[in-house]
């Protein structure tokens, strides 16, 4: 065994170990959430992650994601992020995928049976084709909501998706899921805080590096311990379904 993953087996076990290297997850989003996740599997020895991002890093990025450092400045996200996996684990068979998620695209996200899929994505449209398509194929999917605005560590939870509180994504990809004859019956990481709107900043606010992403929206405010805690809640979920309960719900 490598001295790379001697804790891990300590704590899992060898053939707790052996479930990790033989799993297969995808990622979808590098973001703030993602990147974070993203830095825990590769941590822990999975031995296939599929990343996906369409994105490339931005200065506005700096704050919040792993990956956005002033040398990685203009690079796509998939790219440092593949990077650093090797370099944590040379052993990880790393797919790269630069894709937007959409209906067209859902086939190269969801395919090849993963054992999980991560969702780590912040646009509300793409976040419900990947989760309803999961839910339709019966792909593994463990959801990550907004994590923007929030600032209180102890309000983060895990839960099903149908019995969330407090949290108005979780409430409208609720009703988005239910309008197409979908139940909102998996787990996801996400807070109960209420979040305070004036951190939300009008698209007319933004700079031209927060504006190129395809269309206008709002920013929210957000801190790299909030979003870093909800990434590696998410990996933690993966984890404990790959190993303790290998098929089923980890929550």
């Amino acid at each position: 065994m490598s001295e790379r993953f001697r804790r891990m087996e300590m704590m899992l076990g060898a053939e707790g170990l052996a479930r990790l290297r033989a799993a297969r997850v995808t990622v979808v989003g590098l973001g703030a959430v993602g990147s974070y996740a993203t830095e825990a599997l590769a941590r822990s020895g999975v031995g296939h992650l599929r990343l996906i991002d369409p994105d490339i890093v931005r200065e506005s990025n700096i704050n919040r994601q792993l990956y956005a450092l002033t040398s990685t400045l203009g690079r796509p996200k998939i790219e440092v992020a593949a990077a650093r996996v090797r370099d944590i684990n040379p052993d990880c068979a790393v797919e790269a995928i630069r894709t937007f998620v959409h209906v067209e695209t859902l086939d190269e996200v969801l395919g090849g049976d993963p054992d999980v899929v991560l969702d780590a994505i912040d646009a509300f449209t793409p976040k419900l084709e990947l989760i309803a398509a999961a839910l339709e194929r019966g792909a593994p999917l463990i959801s990550s909501m907004g994590a923007a605005l929030r600032s209180d560590a102890s309000r983060v939870r895990v839960g099903m998706l149908a019995e969330t509180v407090g949290c108005p994504l979780a409430r409208k990809l609720r009703s988005g899921l239910r309008k197409r004859g979908l139940e909102p019956c998996l787990p996801c990481v996400y807070s109960d805080e209420v979040v305070d709107r004036a951190r939300v900043f009008p698209p007319e606010e933004l700079t031209a590096d927060e504006l190129d992403r395809g269309r206008r929206r709002r920013a929210l405010g957000s801190l790299p311990t909030l979003t870093g805690i909800f990434g590696l809640t998410l990996a933690n979920e993966a984890i404990k379904r790959l190993v303790i309960s290998p098929g089923q719900p980890s929550s």
